[in-house]
């Protein structure tokens, strides 16, 4: 049984990710971080008591900031693959907190590292980029595309991908870069644009929003589904060779055209309901991202299903759900015929896929803390 350490584990890709490595037989490791809420809403559903022999799936307290711990943790634990997903991943935010982004999303990486060459184990690694750290450079972008970040994110990054080569050259690790274009579900949170549109519109529906402040509307981005992409990270592991992929689906849209498709698909007209905030402008912006993804097709055969117009129904029609109402049902055909056999989704599809994965309700009852 191989064993995968994935950090940023109860985020939206690291939830996906723990689901699909447990279907491959993976026994999973998170880390998450001390507080005094428990969150593990995204993973809820296959996470239990791990005093029971069955368990796969195990949390670890850890912070991202301390070598120690992470250095303990990889040592303890000897996981055959490393997923770091866990950043201070907000763009906006990052220009408000520009020095705890750079401790946490970009020194965090070379703290991984340091851990993995000094344990002296063979642990494969996975570092999550960001199509952010192209920023001003002309679309499309591919893996030979220089970088121009355009914010505190994407320096911090930037800083991330080349310590990741530089220690995979200089070390021989099996270090990779997926290079992200931006990918939203369901479960995307709900600070980002996607979420906080289609959260606005199930809430404008039920009477509980008047409005949705918004910031720039012109910015466009190639937006994917979380999903598949967290099905290549793994794919990118398990190559012979180490390598750097850029992720997208090819296109681009603008975030008026995401509001205007959201908003006509609820049946709503989108210029009685957005209004424009200038807080919500970055100080200096991404104009255009749309992905090369001639590698990844090549060396992954990468064909993404969702794309954009599917994208905005699928994540309407959940945050419809979650307000009460009866979802308009688009978005849920498309998953139905283009994921037959879905891997995530609720405890009931998990069980059915991989019923070890699940224990009787009596025994899986019990929360633990890690």
């Amino acid at each position: 049984m191989k064993k995968a350490l994935i950090t940023g584990i109860t985020g939206q890709d690291g939830s996906y990710l723990a689901e699909f490595l447990l279907t491959k037989g993976y026994e999973v490791r998170g880390i998450v971080h001390r507080a005094s809420a428990f969150n593990i809403e995204r993973i809820e559903h296959v996470y239990s008591d791990p005093h029971h022999p069955t368990a796969k799936l195990s949390l670890h307290y850890g912070d991202l900031s301390d070598s120690e711990e992470i250095s303990t943790i990889i040592y303890k634990l000897k996981p055959d693959e490393v997923y770091h997903l866990g950043a201070q991943s907000h763009v906006r935010v990052s220009f408000d907190i520009p020095e705890y982004t750079g401790n946490i999303t970009a020194l965090s990486t070379i703290r991984i590292l340091e851990a993995i060459r000094k344990s002296g184990h063979n642990i494969k690694f996975y570092q999550a980029s960001s199509s952010e750290m192209f920023g001003a450079a002309q679309p499309p972008q591919s893996e030979e595309t220089a970088f121009q970040p355009r914010s505190p994110y994407a320096c911090a990054k930037v800083y991330a991908y080349w310590v990741t080569r530089n220690y995979r050259e200089a070390y021989d690790i099996f270090a990779t870069n997926g290079i992200l274009f931006n990918h939203e579900s369901p479960r995307r949170g709900e600070m980002f644009v996607t979420r906080k549109v289609t959260r606005a519109i199930a809430a404008i529906l039920t009477k509980k929003q008047k409005v949705l402040y918004l910031g720039n509307l012109a910015a466009k981005r190639d937006w994917g589904f979380s999903p598949e992409y967290v099905e290549t990270m793994w794919q990118t592991l398990q190559q012979e060779k180490p390598d750097d992929f850029v992720l997208g689906t090819g296109e681009s849209h603008s975030v008026k055209e995401l509001v205007q498709e959201a908003f006509s698909y609820a049946g709503l007209d989108w210029k009685k309901y957005v209004k424009i905030d200038p807080r919500y402008f970055r100080p200096t912006e991404v104009e255009n991202l749309i992905a090369d993804v001639s590698k990844a097709k090549r060396k992954l055969h990468w064909q993404p299903k969702i794309t954009f117009y599917d994208l905005v129904k699928i994540m309407v029609d959940a945050d419809m759900r979650r307000a009460g109402l009866t979802p308009i049902g688009e978005g849920d055909k498309i998953l139905g015929r283009k994921f037959p056999h879905r891997w995530w989704s609720d405890k009931k599809n998990i069980c059915e896929l991989s019923p070890d994965l699940c224990l009787p309700a009596s025994e899986s009852a019990s929360r633990l803390r890690p």
